[in-house]
């Protein structure tokens, strides 16, 4: 069996779990070196360290701005073998950070869906439970959730209502019984007819 030196490297934004690991949803960990952006990785890791580095993996790459410099230079110069893994697209579906930009420098890409939380279908999207508009907000499954198309749709429209009913209960001016009926007639109508 052949084995390489390798490096696991991180975004330091990316605290959920632990600093210094790369942690999955199930709690399996694997030690890395987090960094603010990828030109620190060769200095935090000392140059005769990374002469020694085979391979480097690295997570949660859409946090990464110089992300495509680091691996042009790594790969091209340096002759690393670069492993990449993060989110092609934000909540929204928008381009997420520059992960799209490596695709045409890559020997080969998987693209890898999770389960849809709702179906158990192929979810290629990530829905936003919170209220949150920025891009980048940190989070685990308290957060976020993968899900198919379907329910990325329904996912939405299911916010937006009760973001409605939020609103209505605290404006005193819509608080009434019928506004409140209403939106709910509403809601079950929209449930129903996604449904069908």
């Amino acid at each position: 069996m052949l084995l390489r030196k390798a490096s696991l490297v991180k975004s330091d934004k990316d605290n959920r779990y632990a600093v210094s690991a790369v942690v999955s949803h199930d709690g399996i960990q694997m030690p890395c070196v987090a960094v603010p952006n990828l030109a620190k990785f060769r200095e935090r890791v000392g140059e005769e360290a990374y002469k020694q580095i085979e391979v480097i993996g690295i997570d949660e790459a859409q946090f990464f701005d110089d992300l495509l410099e680091f691996c042009q230079s790594a790969a091209d110069v340096d002759h690393k073998t670069i492993i990449v893994a993060g989110l092609d697209g934000d909540f929204l579906r928008r381009r997420f950070g520059f992960v799209l930009d490596l695709i045409p420098l890559a020997d080969s890409v998987t693209k890898l869906h999770a389960r849809c939380e709702l179906c158990n279908q192929p979810a290629p999207f990530t829905f936003r439970k919170t209220v949150d508009t920025e891009t980048e907000v940190i989070g685990g499954v308290d957060v976020y959730m993968p899900v198919c198309r379907q329910h990325f749709f329904s996912g939405k429209n299911a916010v937006e209502i009760a973001r409605s009913v939020l609103q209505i209960h605290h404006d005193p001016r819509q608080s009434t019984p019928t506004a409140a009926n209403d939106l709910e007639a509403k809601s079950l109508q929209t449930t129903n007819s996604r449904a069908v």
